[in-house]
């Protein structure tokens, strides 16, 4: 008997489409997408940070660390922007804060004047010309990776100037070297490898740094308004995929084809469907956003515009994609399948689970494929990097254009309804 029970069991959920998904393919889709994410990191390390390069010094010493940073596999260093027409000029100090804010990329070093006449000290203080960071704390990792690999570039590129370095620490702990002494320290000091070491078991480093917040310093809650984005986007999705899931609950019911009947037409009837589920998403978002507002202190009163325009957008996407699942599904419970399915997907590539910077390059352009990827950014330039609306066009270009093409294929597949 437990043995025709245990089959009868199975033979239920094999006809149990969405149950099946849910139970096998979800847990394996997921495992898959998490493994993409972070299984290559055992294998290259840390993943690459992009990071900008100044040299206003000029000097030897700051030549050949600029070239050895440019040399790190562990960074993707650039001096000058990548442009595809003509030699591009090398970034100057307020060309590479303007890109860091633009988010171009996360940090910059800026290697001052002065840096070669004292590059480093052995120990806290000491008489060394520090480089200045610039970071944008929405990335709050780069910085301290791109702090700590500078140490170890410093080591590696820079031996002869530590070397010297201990050899005056030496000479003034000792009461001062004979003629000889000197001489047989210079000569080593002028071997390929001499100087290399391990890193220094102090956290003040050889380098000074100057750590610089450029985008988020007067921003101090903005950050609250990436997680009410992506944590809005992904639940607006299963509220429009809800919302569109009533014409399956029609057309089962019958109901559907008596509004048919009324000359109301399917295209009429979907867009009103749609403009329903657009205008629930946009009183759900901005619920989240007024109450990151009264308790979380977010600054939404000055960001008004920019959020109405990123709200217009994503819910209007948003709907459309709920309408694509409604169509595309033959009953209720298959669409509750496949909408779990490519919804918990979507989210996880991105960036609704996790922030996008925190994966590889790889995976971010694929992200790049779902409206929480480009509704996110957009709601970003808003609220973090207090951009214009016009720098909103990429976003809600993408947005909108996403939401005309999915309600036209949700056209196409809703012809069955008609001929039904």
């Amino acid at each position: 008997m437990i043995a025709a029970i245990v089959l009868n069991g199975f033979r239920v959920l094999r006809r149990d489409r969405g149950a099946l998904v849910l139970s096998f393919i979800l847990p394996v889709a997921f495992f898959s997408i998490f493994a993409m994410i972070f299984g290559g990191m055992g294998d290259n390390g840390t993943p690459r940070v992009s990071v900008l390069v100044v040299d206003e010094d000029g000097s030897t010493a700051s030549e050949r660390l600029v070239q050895a940073l440019l040399q790190e596999p562990s960074l993707n260093a650039s001096t000058h922007p990548k442009e595809k027409k003509g030699a591009p000029a090398d970034y100057t100090a307020a060309s590479a804060e303007a890109a860091v804010k633009r988010g171009d990329a996360p940090a910059a070093l800026v290697i001052p004047k002065g840096f070669g006449a004292h590059p480093i000290a052995m120990g806290p203080g000491g008489d060394r010309t520090p480089i200045r960071l610039l970071h944008d704390s929405s990335d709050p990792v780069a910085a301290q990776m791109v702090a700590g690999i500078l140490q170890k570039v410093v080591m590696t590129s820079m031996s002869g100037a530590m070397a010297k370095m201990g050899m005056q620490y030496f000479e003034k702990a000792s009461g001062g070297l004979t003629a000889q002494q000197r001489e047989s320290i210079e000569a080593a000091m002028a071997r390929p490898n001499a100087g290399r070491q391990s890193a220094p078991a102090s956290g003040d480093g050889f380098i000074a740094l100057d750590v610089r917040d450029v985008v988020g310093e007067k921003n101090k809650h903005s950050m609250i308004a990436f997680y009410a984005a992506g944590i809005g986007v992904m639940f607006l999705l299963f509220t429009a995929s809800a919302a569109g899931g009533a014409l399956l609950e029609e057309a089962e019911s019958g109901a559907l084809d008596r509004i048919l009947s009324a000359r109301v037409s399917m295209t009429t009837l979907l867009a009103g469907k749609m403009a329903y589920s657009a205008l629930l998403a946009s009183a759900q978002l901005t619920l989240m956003f007024v109450w990151g507002a009264a308790v979380f202190h977010l600054d939404l009163w000055h960001h008004v515009p920019g959020f109405l325009v990123m709200t217009a957008a994503t819910s209007f996407a948003v709907a459309a994609f709920g309408m694509v699942l409604a169509s595309v599904s033959h009953t209720r419970a298959q669409q509750g399948a496949i909408s779990t399915l490519i919804i918990l997907t979507m989210s996880a590539i991105g960036g609704s689970m996790f922030p996008r910077y925190f994966m590889p390059a790889a995976m971010q352009k694929v992200g790049l494929l779902t409206l929480n990827a480009w509704a996110i950014d957009g709601y970003t330039k808003v609220f973090w990097r207090d951009e214009p609306i016009l720098h909103l066009a990429p976003q809600v270009g993408v947005l909108m254009g996403a939401g005309i093409t999915l309600f036209l294929i949700a056209r196409r597949f809703a012809r069955r309804w008609e001929y039904s």
